[in-house]
């Protein structure tokens, strides 16, 4: 058995050698971004590379056509890994949360792992895991029970801020649809019933309930249809809303909260409304207090300052809801300065600099480092199984 030094070394060599063909796969992807759901030419771009390293690639993969499930060897090991990978673009903004080069860098880490599985009697899977700006495919994945064999799931997020664990929301969706009547707005205003006075009202309604939410939650939404034409009473008018909160039931609190401000606004204007959910679930965040110890610690060893704040909000993921069925690490990693946030045009411009190529490098080594850490020593897996048992029945 190689010692975990020994592993590192012939991981970093494999990260060097082939960091310059993954840096293009990022440059290629970052270059033509595809929204959530339509990620077709990323995924074929992911899918020709992992190929030429001898991974089988399915696609596609639990129903999901832009989703991939890759394997390398023979994948009859003791233990079963996920490196979770993200490639999804945000709209107008391109990859400006980094999943090109979030992505990327998962495959570097499985490429980098693929020969070590027989020394850490683990398969390596790459997992492709689409639409995490909107509905959340691995939410979707872990319902399925997808993540239901695995031993631990892991992925690399680009950010301002080196940080080995986030603080996560919870995160519900709903979109609320009022009907009223439809009216001339000059000749008869008085037939009709103003829809869109029925949005006004909740999102005046919800700025007053922000005063009175704890500070860890979240209310935002858009108005996504106000009417048609100014001479025409809105006879229907939409807005989508999302609720986050640290814990889930606060933020099903909150958003049952939302269903009766809508249930006013009908009231106080004659409309009636339809609730639909267009996304799915975000959990909030099982922490492994055993692993996130073995990730700072690889952090420290690949020389990556810890210079994020651990008490400060990083958003909802649907990493979330895998972290509830096996130990699940979510790393970040810093791009940028810490005044360029993530979903920004900003921050996408430096997925494909030099710092994006040293990111490349640094995040396949925090991956493959923190799996060859923990799977490398018995004992560690039995403390790190031992810490996710008890945090699922909290």
């Amino acid at each position: 058995m190689k010692t975990y030094q020994e592993i590192c070394q012939h991981i970093d060599a494999s990260i060097d050698k082939n960091r310059d063909e993954l840096f293009r796969l990022n440059t290629d992807i970052a270059s033509h971004p595809e929204l959530s759901g339509e990620e077709y030419e990323t995924t074929r771009k992911i899918r020709t590379v992992l190929e030429q390293h001898g991974f089988s690639v399915t696609m596609p993969f639990d129903g999901m056509d832009t989703a991939f499930f890759a394997v390398s060897g023979s994948n009859h090991h003791k233990y079963k890994i996920a490196i979770l990978a993200e490639y999804d673009a945000l709209p107008e903004i391109g990859h400006g949360c980094g999943h090109c080069l979030s992505g990327s860098i998962s495959c570097l880490a499985g490429i980098a792992l693929s020969d070590l599985q027989d020394e850490l009697d683990a398969d390596i899977h790459i997992i492709g895991t689409p639409a995490e700006e909107t509905v959340g495919k691995k939410a979707e994945m872990a319902a399925h029970g997808v993540f239901d064999p695995y031993d631990m799931a892991i992925m690399v997020h680009l950010y301002n801020e080196n940080l080995p664990s986030q603080i996560h929301q919870a995160l519900l969706e709903s979109v609320y649809t009022f009907h009223g009547k439809a009216a001339h707005a000059a000749s008869n205003p008085w037939d009709g019933i103003n829809a869109l006075n029925a949005v006004q009202l909740m999102f005046h309604a919800v700025d007053m309930l922000r005063q009175h939410i704890t500070p860890d939650a979240r209310l935002h939404g858009y108005i996504s249809n106000g009417g048609s034409a100014p001479n025409i009473v809105p006879d229907t008018a939409e807005c989508e809303f999302y609720v986050r909160a640290l814990h889930k039931e606060y933020a099903r609190e909150l958003l049952r909260k939302l269903d009766d401000i809508a249930k006013g606004a009908c009231l106080m204007t004659g409309a009636t409304v339809d609730k639909t959910v267009k996304d799915n679930p975000f959990d909030d965040f099982t922490h492994n207090r055993f692993g996130d110890e073995c990730l700072q610690e690889v952090y420290d060893e690949i020389g990556l300052p810890r210079n994020g704040h651990p008490d400060k909000i990083f958003g909802s993921s649907d990493a979330a809801n895998v972290s509830t069925i096996c130990p699940t690490f979510h790393a970040c990693l810093q791009l940028s300065p810490q005044e360029i946030p993530i979903h920004t045009r900003e921050f996408a411009g430096l997925t494909c600099t030099e710092k994006g190529h040293e990111c490349l490098m640094q995040g396949a080594k925090i991956i493959s480092h923190q799996i060859a850490k923990i799977f490398g020593d018995e004992e560690n897996i039995r403390k790190m199984k031992s810490d996710f048992e008890k945090a699922v029945r909290k």
